[in-house]
């Protein structure tokens, strides 16, 4: 079963339409990438899997029509995790990742020991115990993604949407970032949908690869389909070469 099934999405604005008609499955427990140039309609898609925005045509996940779900279970299925993350002034990192557990016991709800052990663990399979106590605030930018991916483990979903995660990040955080989400995805039988706009980084990390162009489907496939010079050149619009590093490791490059 596919973890998402899309058939003739479409989604508007006033004046513009930002997907036409796209239809693909995105596989389950796998690490997906979105790519395409600026505007190609990446973070439009995931916000309309993440059910932010609305659009026209068919959504399933997990074999079940999008608009089938409701928002609780849903929670409780899918974490999205936005280009933007809120403001966390004041919050300590345990009580910022506590908040993933919101989806099962809502506003009101007592903080059991159940959640108590989700959080621990969250801190834990994101290496942030170190510093559970201290002002998220304070946090290099690296750190503070790992908190973040942190409170979507909490919340125990099976499926993470990131929308640009590296975007902020020097290249060391990067690396940082993309090797935990896919080591999460792997060792606990995730999946992953991720926004990403350095092809290279979505060739090394994830399994899958979408890319957009214009709002429309240009390629859907491995990393091995995507680095060709070919297949570069339909999704960006220029000569790419690939080269291939001493560790087997391919690279694209503007030719």
């Amino acid at each position: 079963m596919s973890l998402f099934a899309i058939r003739n999405l479409s989604v508007d604005v006033p004046g513009r339409r930002l997907l036409h008609d796209l239809t693909m499955e995105l596989p389950p427990r796998r690490v997906t990438a979105l790519i395409g140039h600026n505007g190609s309609g990446k973070s439009t898609l995931l916000k309309t899997l993440a059910r932010q925005i609305d659009g026209t045509g068919h959504i399933a996940f997990e074999g079940r029509a999008l608009i089938d779900w409701n928002a609780r279970d849903y929670a409780r299925r899918l974490a999205f995790l936005p280009q933007t993350t809120p403001p966390a002034e004041g919050m300590i990192v345990r009580e910022l990742v506590a908040l993933g557990r919101y989806p099962w016991h809502g506003a009101l709800g007592r903080f059991g020991p159940r959640d108590h052990a989700a959080v621990a663990e969250a801190l834990e399979e994101c290496a942030v115990t170190d510093f559970a106590d201290r002002l998220v605030d304070t946090l290099s930018g690296g750190e503070r993604q790992r908190v973040w991916l942190a409170m979507m483990v909490a919340q125990q979903a099976n499926t993470l949407l990131l929308d640009e995660p590296i975007s902020a990040l020097d290249v060391a955080h990067q690396v940082e970032v993309l090797s935990l989400v896919r080591r999460m995805c792997q060792d606990q039988s995730r999946s992953a949908i991720i926004v990403l706009h350095d092809v290279n980084m979505a060739a090394r990390y994830c399994d899958h690869i979408v890319a957009l162009k214009a709002g429309r489907l240009a390629m859907q496939g491995s990393p091995a389909d995507l680095m060709r010079p070919a297949a570069l050149r339909e999704i960006y619009g220029l000569p790419m070469d690939v080269l291939i590093r001493d560790d087997g490791l391919p690279v694209a490059v503007p030719a």
